[in-house]
């Protein structure tokens, strides 16, 4: 299947959203040349997808770009916790949370924290970033067929303007398509779970007055409560841009085209108690809360990835998080794989991570859900119904504390929850590596900055065994393996700041060792220096699937 190819490329990337411009700009980091195809003209439009998780800024605090995105937030940079009330005007008001970081604790576990930046405003920058380091985009691209054999993915590709028809190779493909996915479709993999929990028809409007009702009170999002007119609010810019989520029940032969300007605006009015307050609709678009998981993530050379993979109710924005998270994942996987440092059966570790953690977070997005009274939803108790499923876990332990209890890692217990139920990052194996702050050239950097580029061994400075261990193994290999000395002495790589103690703090001895993956989580960890080059060896061959 190599004949009349217009285009080859290692990785193939189908759809534009964040998922997909996630996926390519981590692969542009990692050097992987491939190529995206969006049906759409441009990035989305509509302000919907915003609430950035703390791991997620993590991800793109290491790839370059979470000033970028913090810069494009900053109209919404104050605003936290959500409200709900019966409406605006009225004394019915409760605050589900007021912040979102309530006493700073979160500075004790990362170097980031949560942004609300829309997915309008996110997309552009992700677009810009990615062509920066390298990224080949093509909007007004559909992808049209592809199939594929034991060496790569054949894809015919139309351009939407001119109606041409070109061939892609590539190696590998990856489906960021979206929940109805026409890839995970023909690869006829089915979904698992609840399926459809309720329809909203989002509605973007103008309104000069509204600022004024709703005053000092930044939230991200209030839910309005009238039972003649309850929906969900939020603002764009606190000024004159809106967005309200107003329930719809197609189930009842309900249409968007009863969806009318007027109806719309008197709905807005009436949920936020202010009769005569101006309202100027300027957009609507229909979306669908579901919870389902695929049963299989890849099949053959193509990988899911985002909704394709996942659908999750809204609430605390899981859904895109997870999705730009899976890319994370799958890309330095592809990146090792292509480059020649793994084998293949590395990417089988993809689905053995990933799936699980997408399972327990849709619970817990659907629980949410249920607890907050999302406008709209009406999960049903017990087991068989969202509302009644915890998903264990508060809400850092489900965005920054899950693990990976199978996969590329070694020493973790198979029965290890997915989402433990309370919040401690300690270098445990499977987990994201513990944040603390280091001395670096006359920097201060964490250490969730020196992991993306490769697997990262860290180890005490008074001990040369195990960085002259990484040394030898990644010759052997033929891989890299960068290693750093920590200590407070001028001989260290990484200088500890005063009081830190970074085995500690990483759950081993000053004589261990921990290895961290490209993706800054837990591969393996030691207590001593036994052998460290022959014990370092064996890890690295068995993570890589070279044994």
């Amino acid at each position: 299947m190599n004949e009349n190819v217009d285009h080859r490329v290692p990785v193939l990337v189908v759809g534009g959203s964040l998922v997909g411009l996630s996926t390519s700009l981590f692969l542009s980091r990692l050097g992987i040349r491939h190529l995206l195809v969006e049906k759409h003209r441009s990035t989305s439009t509509h302000p919907r997808g915003r609430g950035n998780n703390v791991r997620t800024m993590e991800i793109f605090r290491t790839a370059g770009a979470e000033r970028l995105i913090r810069d494009a937030a900053s109209v919404l940079a104050d605003n936290h916790g959500i409200l709900q009330a019966g409406s605006l005007t009225g004394d019915d008001q409760e605050w589900l949370f007021k912040e979102i970081d309530p006493g700073g604790g979160l500075a004790r576990f990362s170097p980031s924290g949560w942004c609300l930046c829309s997915q309008n405003d996110l997309e552009p920058v992700l677009v810009d970033h990615a062509r920066a380091q390298g990224s080949e985009l093509r909007f007004s691209t559909e992808l049209i067929s592809f199939e594929q054999d034991a060496d790569g993915v054949t894809a015919v590709v139309k351009d939407r303007e001119t109606g041409v028809h070109s061939t892609v190779r590539a190696d590998y493909l990856v489906a960021a398509d979206g929940p109805r996915s026409p890839i995970r479709e023909q690869l006829g993999i089915g979904r698992t779970g609840p399926g459809d929990l309720f329809h909203n028809v989002s509605i973007t409007f103008r309104s000069r007055g509204l600022a004024a009702v709703v005053g000092d009170r930044r939230f991200i999002v209030c839910y309005l409560t009238n039972p003649k007119a309850d929906g969900a609010l939020l603002p764009v810019d606190n000024e004159e841009r809106w967005v309200f989520h107003a329930p719809w029940q197609p189930d009842r032969g309900e249409t968007l085209e009863d969806f009318t300007d007027e109806r719309c605006a008197e709905h807005i009015r009436l949920a936020v108690g202010a009769p005569d307050l101006d309202v100027e609709i300027t957009g609507k678009a229909p979306w669908h809360a579901a919870e389902r998981v695929a049963e299989r993530y890849s099949a053959g050379r193509v990988f899911l990835a985002g909704d394709s993979a996942h659908e999750m109710s809204p609430t605390g924005a899981f859904g895109s998080n997870t999705g730009i998270q899976d890319a994370h994942n799958l890309a330095w996987k592809l990146a090792a794989v292509l480059g020649g440092a793994a084998e293949p059966g590395l990417l089988d570790t993809y689905e053995a991570e990933r799936l699980p953690v997408a399972a327990a977070t849709s619970a817990r997005a659907s629980a949410r859900s249920s607890e907050h009274s999302h406008p709209g939803y009406a999960g049903s108790p017990g087991p068989g119904g969202g509302g009644g499923r915890k998903g264990g876990g508060g809400m850092l332990a489900v965005a920054l504390g899950y693990r990976y209890a199978r996969g590329a890692v070694l020493g973790v217990d198979p029965a290890t929850p997915v989402v433990p139920e309370g919040m401690g990052l300690t270098g445990e194996p499977g987990s994201r590596a513990p944040h603390m702050w280091l001395g670096r050239d006359g920097e201060r950097v964490s250490t969730l900055d020196l992991y993306e580029q490769a697997f990262v061994l860290l180890c005490d400075a008074r001990h040369q065994d195990w960085r002259a261990a990484a040394a030898a193994v990644a010759k052997r290999l033929g891989v890299r393996l960068d290693a750093f000395g920590i200590g407070p002495g001028a001989d260290a790589d990484l200088r500890s700041e005063e009081g830190a103690d970074w085995a500690a703090s990483h759950g081993t001895s000053a004589e261990g060792a921990v290895l961290v993956r490209p993706d800054g989580f837990v591969a393996w960890r030691s207590e001593d220096a036994a052998d460290p080059e022959g014990t370092l060896y064996e890890v690295m061959a068995t993570l890589l699937h070279r044994v």
